[in-house]
């Protein structure tokens, strides 16, 4: 799935919404420590007040906010399998009775408990529903498209939340003007942060791809490898940061422990260019690099003496799988900082031509090179020529 998929599911989750058919919402509450589950409650989407729907959407839409390698992750299930989650999800998308839904949902909650006991009570909310996409958009003129055609999934939705206990308050009492200790300590489910979250299948090309599975960590670069494992039974994977840093070792060790701004500016240049081509064209396939397209990126940034044999060695010094392909869109950060004792500069990668690192009277300096006048303090700063 790209960004753009994702980002069509996502605002579907609303109210009233003929895209998005939720069926059924099964709630699952997990005591703490023992991992027992304590209770659990089947209900129609629809019969939920109002107020409880938009908190569910809201959280679910949660569930999915966060960027592609980051926070959320197409998770391919492990070969070996058979058996396991990829299976429990089949049955439950086929599954038509809710009593058999339901108890493939509370065998999925059990292999999440058996890996992890966590100090909180925890609720795990699971959907079943259906997704719709129109296969072309509406055209005004001919009235045709739109919902005329639709491609249309089953779907599994689930998400990991916690129970906080509320904390023992003084309240007022409006009416009997008073105050009273509140006496309403019923567990409080924190949708706003889910701790973790899954949906069953993916899409590529607006067809379901049941050999995958979306997962979403709770924290950005923060996944759970025992949770993607042993209770997804998916493959390992490699975060965005983790591909950037392996990315920059490479880069080190083709041009060296020191390389000026303006060839830094002019990688970052290319591989933005690279992406920039992909999203013009509307391919749905990230862009990714090879050691061959490294190559020829250092080789146009202006790199010496950079040939095939030595980004290749370089490659496979770093990365295991000779194979691996970075994705072009986690190597090009939004921000480069420079870190000193005296101030700390965030700049856009593009503009790194514009520093210059000199010595200037023996003492080590940056130069930057800006456009706009400096005001400080409400002081426009003088200009001194050098």
């Amino acid at each position: 799935m790209n960004k753009n998929d994702i980002a069509n599911i996502r605002k579907q989750f609303k109210l009233k919404n003929n895209y998005m058919q939720i069926q059924e919402i099964f709630n699952v509450y997990v005591k703490k420590e023992t991992g027992e589950i304590y209770t659990h409650i089947s209900q129609p989407f629809e019969i939920l007040e109002k107020e409880a729907q938009e908190l569910f959407l809201a959280n679910f839409k949660k569930v999915l906010t966060g960027q592609l390698d980051s926070k959320l992750f197409e998770l391919k299930f492990q070969h070996d399998s058979l058996g396991g989650t990829q299976k429990i999800l089949l049955e439950g998308l086929q599954s038509s009775l809710s009593e058999d839904w339901q108890q493939q949902m509370l065998q999925i909650v059990e292999k999440m408990f058996a890996v992890k006991v966590y100090e909180f009570d925890t609720v795990v909310t699971f959907i079943r529903g259906e997704y719709q996409k129109p296969t072309k958009k509406r055209d005004q003129d001919t009235e045709t498209g739109g919902d005329d055609e639709v491609y249309s999934s089953s779907f599994i939705f689930c998400s990991f939340n916690k129970a906080d206990q509320p904390k023992k308050a003084l309240t007022f009492d409006y009416i009997e003007r008073e105050f009273k200790p509140n006496t309403n300590l019923d567990p409080i489910i924190n949708l706003t942060a889910p701790l973790a979250g899954f949906m069953f299948p993916v899409f590529h090309e607006n067809a379901a791809d049941v050999n995958r599975i979306l997962y979403s960590a709770g924290k950005a670069n923060e996944p759970d490898y025992r949770f993607i494992a042993e209770v997804l039974n998916c493959e390992d994977i490699i975060t965005a940061e983790e591909d950037k840093a392996s990315f920059e070792i490479i880069i080190q060790k083709v041009i060296g422990d020191e390389v000026d701004t303006g060839t830094i500016s002019n990688v970052y240049e290319e591989i933005a260019r690279v992406v920039q081509e992909n999203e013009d064209n509307e391919e749905n396939e990230e862009p990714k690099l090879d050691y061959k397209d490294i190559e020829r990126i250092l080789t146009v940034s202006g790199v010496e003496d950079v040939d095939a044999e030595k980004v290749e060695f370089a490659f496979k010094d770093v990365i295991e799988d000779e194979k691996h392909e970075f994705k072009a869109t986690n190597l090009v950060p939004k921000k480069i900082r420079i870190s000193t004792h005296v101030a700390d500069l965030a700049i856009n990668p593009k503009e790194m031509k514009k520093v210059k690192y000199i010595m200037f009277e023996g003492k080590k300096c940056l130069l930057l090179e800006i456009e706009e006048d400096i005001h400080l303090e409400g002081f426009k700063l003088e200009t001194i020529t050098l």
